[in-house]
C-alpha cells in the first residue's frame, strides 16, 4: 500500500514539498482534533471535584474552557484548509500537465506505436485513467497518509494519560494492517484484469460510434450492439467478482478495529473499578476508541483504489517511455529539398511493403507516384515524412539523412494533403490556420481564397467562425479538400505531398481542387499519388511501384510507349470510365 502512496507521490513531481507540508497540517488538525476531547476530560473532572466539595470550578475556569475549546475549533478549522488548500489541488494540476507531455510523445513515436496499441487503451489512458488519478490520486494521500497520521498522533497523545491503552490502540492498528497487506495482494491480481475490461470496454464503444452509418445503412443494429453489450457485461461481472473478493479482507479488518475499540473501552472500564484511572479519563478513552479508528476504517476501500492507480501508472509510464523516433536527431534547417531513396527496405509487422526502392527526386520538380492498391505508394510518402523509419536503406532530403533529423524540423519542410482529410472540431478560420498558427485572419482570407473555397465558406451562418463538426462531418468531401490544401498552402513549405487529393470527389470539386492544388504547387519540390490521368501526365518524372518495387520510371510519353505496368495500368483506368450501368 505504501509502495503505491509513494508512486503517487514522485508522480506529483515537484509539487511533493507541498504534500510533504500538508503532512505537517495534518498532524496539527489532529492534534487540534484531540484536544477538546481532553479539555472536556479536564472539565469534567473539575466538576466532579466541585460536586465533592471542592470549590475549584470559577466563573473564570468556564470562561477559561470556553475559549479553549472556541480555540481549538478554529485551529482545527484552519489546518483543516491549509491542508486541503496545499495538497487537494495537485492531481489536477499534475494530470493536465501529464495529458499534454503524452499528447507531446503520442507525436514523437512511430505510427507503428499506435498499430501496437488499440485506440480504445490509448484513450483510456489519456482520458479515464488519468481521470481516475485526477480525482483519487490525492484523496488516497489523504485517507492512508493523512489517515496514519492522525491515528498514531492520538495514540501519542493516549501514551501521555495511559500507557496500557495506547498499546491496545496500537496493537489493534498493527494488526489491521496486515488485513489490508492480504487486501493489497488480492488487488495486485485484480487491478490489471479490471484495467483490461476498462480497456475493452472502450474500445467497443468507440467502435460502435464509428461504425454507426455502417450499422444503420445494413440494419445490423441486433448484431452491432452484441459486441459493446459484451463488453460491459464482461465488465460488470468482473467488477463484481472483485467486490466480492474484496468482502472477507474488509470485514476482517473493520472487526479487528472494531475489536480494539471495545478493548480499549473495556481496559479503561477495569481500571476505573479498581481506582486506577479516574471517570472522566476513563470516558475520555472511550470518546478516543471510536475517534482514533474511525481514521483507519477507510483505508480498507483504498486498498483497491490504490492498485488500480497502480496498474493506471504502470501503463501512463508505458506510454512515457516509448522510443521516440527522433531521440538521436537533432534540429536541423535544411537548404535544399532534393529527395532521395537508397535500397530502402520497410514493413508492417514483419511484411515487407517495400523492398530495396531507389529513386531521386530532384528540387522543384514533380514526381507522380503509380501503382495498384497496397503496392506501397503511401508507405514512400509517410516514410519521406518520417511517421515511419525505414527497416533497411536510407532517406535524404537535400543530403541529409531525415534520421539525423528531428520531426519538428523535417515536417517544417513538408506540407501534407490526405485523400482522407480530417479537421478539427473547431472554427474554420482555426482549422485553416493551423498550417501556421501565427498567420493573421487576412493571411487565411488570401489562401482561402486561393484554395477556391473562400465562396463557399463565406456562405456557411458564421463564415469563418463557423464551428465545424468531429472531422469536418458537416462538410462534403470537396469542401473539406479545399480547407486541407487552404491550410497547406498557409504553411508554405518547400515540399508538397498530395496522397489521392482527387481521388473520391465530384467532377465540379475535382476542377476546383485540382485549381487549388495549382496554386499550392508552384516553386516546390511535389510527390502525387494519383489515378487519374490528368494528374500525372504532366509530371517531371512518374515512378511506376509494383509489388513493393519500383518497375517503371520516366516521363508519361515514354512510359505510354513501353509495355509495362504504366500502359496496363492506364488501359484498365480508361476501361473503368467508359464502363456505364
Amino acid at each position: 500500500m505504501f509502495k503505491s502512496i509513494k508512486r503517487i507521490i514522485q508522480w506529483s513531481g515537484h509539487r511533493k514539498k507541498r504534500l510533504y507540508v500538508g503532512f505537517i497540517y495534518s498532524f496539527f488538525n489532529t492534534m487540534f482534533t484531540a484536544m477538546p476531547i481532553m479539555g472536556a476530560a479536564y472539565g469534567l473532572n473539575l466538576i466532579i471535584k466541585d460536586m465533592k466539595g471542592n470549590k475549584n470550578l470559577t466563573i473564570n475556569w468556564v470562561l477559561y474552557m470556553l475559549g479553549f475549546m472556541v480555540f481549538t475549533v478554529l485551529g482545527r478549522f484552519l489546518f483543516s484548509y491549509l491542508r486541503a488548500s496545499t495538497q487537494d489541488s495537485i492531481g489536477y494540476e499534475v494530470t493536465a500537465e501529464q495529458r499534454i507531455r503524452i499528447g507531446d510523445i503520442l507525436k514523437r513515436v512511430s505510427l507503428g506505436f499506435f498499430s501496437e496499441k488499440n485506440a480504445g487503451e490509448i484513450t483510456s489512458a489519456v482520458t479515464t485513467d488519468l481521470s481516475f488519478i485526477e480525482m483519487y490520486g490525492m484523496k488516497m494521500i489523504d485517507v492512508v497518509v493523512n489517515g496514519y497520521i492522525s491515528a498514531f498522533t492520538m495514540v501519542f497523545c493516549l501514551a501521555f494519560y495511559n500507557l496500557w491503552i495506547a498499546i491496545i490502540a496500537m496493537a489493534g492498528i498493527l494488526l489491521s494492517a496486515i488485513f489490508l497487506k492480504l487486501l493489497g495482494h488480492k488487488s495486485n491480481k485484480n487491478a490489471p484484469i479490471h484495467q483490461k475490461a476498462q480497456d475493452s470496454m472502450i474500445t467497443a464503444t468507440i467502435e460502435y460510434i464509428r461504425g454507426m452509418s455502417v450499422v444503420k445503412a445494413f440494419k445490423q443494429d441486433g448484431v452491432s450492439i452484441e459486441g459493446i453489450r459484451n463488453a460491459y457485461k464482461m465488465s460488470k461481472d468482473i467488477n463484481i467478482k472483485i467486490e466480492k473478493d474484496y468482502v472477507p479482507y474488509n470485514c476482517l479488518h473493520l472487526f479487528v478495529l472494531k475489536l480494539a475499540s471495545v478493548v480499549m473501552v473495556l481496559a479503561s472500564a477495569i481500571m476505573a473499578v479498581n481506582g486506577i484511572m479516574d471517570i472522566p479519563t476513563m470516558l475520555m478513552m472511550a470518546i478516543f476508541s471510536f475517534v482514533i479508528f474511525g481514521h483507519i476504517e477507510t483505508i480498507n476501500n483504498a486498498a483497491h483504489v490504490l492498485k488500480i492507480i497502480d496498474a493506471t501508472l504502470d501503463k501512463l509510464n508505458a506510454i512515457k517511455s516509448a522510443d521516440f523516433i527522433d531521440k538521436n536527431s537533432k534540429d536541423i534547417k535544411l537548404s535544399k529539398y532534393d529527395i532521395k531513396f537508397k535500397n530502402v527496405t520497410f514493413g508492417y509487422e514483419k511484411r515487407d511493403v517495400l523492398r530495396n526502392v531507389s529513386f531521386t527526386i530532384p528540387e522543384n520538380t514533380t514526381t507522380a507516384i503509380v501503382g495498384p492498391s497496397g503496392s506501397g505508394k503511401s508507405t514512400i510518402c509517410n516514410l519521406i515524412a518520417r511517421f515511419y523509419d525505414v527497416d533497411k536503406g536510407s532517406i535524404s532530403i537535400g543530403g541529409i539523412n531525415i534520421k539525423d533529423i528531428t520531426c519538428d524540423s523535417l515536417l517544417k519542410n513538408i506540407s501534407m494533403v490526405f485523400q482522407k482529410v480530417y479537421l478539427f472540431h473547431d472554427t474554420v478560420y482555426n482549422n485553416i490556420r493551423f498550417g501556421k498558427p501565427e498567420a493573421s485572419f487576412e493571411d487565411v482570407i488570401k489562401v482561402a481564397k486561393k484554395a477556391c473555397c473562400h465562396d463557399f465558406i463565406m456562405n456557411l451562418p458564421n463564415g469563418y467562425e463557423t464551428v465545424i463538426g468531429d472531422g469536418g462531418s458537416t462538410l462534403s468531401g470537396g469542401e473539406k479538400q479545399r480547407i486541407s490544401i487552404a491550410r497547406a498552402m498557409l504553411k508554405n513549405a518547400p515540399i508538397v505531398i498530395l496522397d489521392e487529393a482527387t481521388a473520391s470527389v465530384d467532377p465540379e470539386n475535382e476542377h476546383a481542387i485540382q485549381k487549388a492544388i495549382s496554386a499550392l504547387v508552384h516553386g516546390k519540390t511535389i510527390i502525387i499519388i494519383a489515378h487519374r490521368l490528368a494528374t500525372i501526365e504532366n509530371a517531371d518524372q512518374i515512378l511506376v511501384v509494383d509489388g513493393g518495387c519500383v518497375v517503371q520510371r520516366g516521363t508519361h510519353k515514354e512510359l505510354i510507349n513501353q509495355k509495362g505496368v504504366y500502359k496496363r495500368f492506364l488501359d484498365i483506368r480508361k476501361t473503368a470510365e467508359e464502363w456505364k450501368i
